[in-house]
């Protein structure tokens, strides 16, 4: 079976690399005792820190805009707007699917504030307008099972912790935008 040539020259070239790169690493006989001595000498880093505080705070803020944007996203597509059309409703068309994404939206919502709530205590600001929330948000634990069940005022609940918290956003500088998450996100549930 015959090869393309550019297969042959795309394996050369690797090869022609690699070889090079060995033989460039390779150690001498010669090393400078100067040398090892002073990497001996520098002391290694307790730990390096991956950010400092002032970036903390500042991707803190980022990080709560993505999660409750997500949460409010996961919402209103999945809990809000069927709510609205109706789907909840005995009988109706679709019921049985529009339930299900309903409790995964919820559990997914829940999980995303969640981590909101987590990322407002690294800026004090956010913090600060985020507490009084902190009840309300671990209300939202029980209210998937509720929206199985068909429970119209967990839709609602939703809604209204959402408001809340892109309104305590809002008022902190970290406004929140609706961002959809994939079937895939609500699916792994992060």
């Amino acid at each position: 079976m015959p090869v393309p040539i550019r297969r042959l020259c795309v394996a050369l070239t690797l090869c022609t690399a690699l070889l090079a790169g060995s033989t460039a690493c390779g150690s001498s006989a010669n090393t400078s005792t100067k040398d090892t001595a002073a990497v001996q000498a520098v002391p290694a880093a307790a730990k390096p820190s991956p950010t400092t505080s002032a970036e903390r705070q500042k991707f803190a803020k980022t990080r709560f805009v993505a999660n409750a944007g997500l949460a409010a996203g996961a919402t209103y597509q999945w809990i809000v707007k069927p709510l609205k059309a109706g789907k909840f409703k005995k009988g109706a068309k679709g019921r049985r699917s529009a339930l299900v994404k309903a409790a995964l939206a919820g559990a997914f919502t829940y999980n995303r504030l969640k981590a909101a709530q987590r990322n407002a205590q690294g800026d004090p600001t956010l913090s600060k307008a985020l507490a009084p929330l902190s009840a309300g948000i671990d209300a939202l634990k029980d209210l998937p099972s509720k929206l199985r069940k068909g429970d119209d005022g967990a839709a609602n609940s939703f809604n209204d912790i959402i408001g809340k918290v892109k309104d305590a956003g809002a008022s902190a500088g970290a406004p929140v935008k609706n961002q959809v998450p994939s079937t895939s996100q609500l699916a792994k549930g992060s």
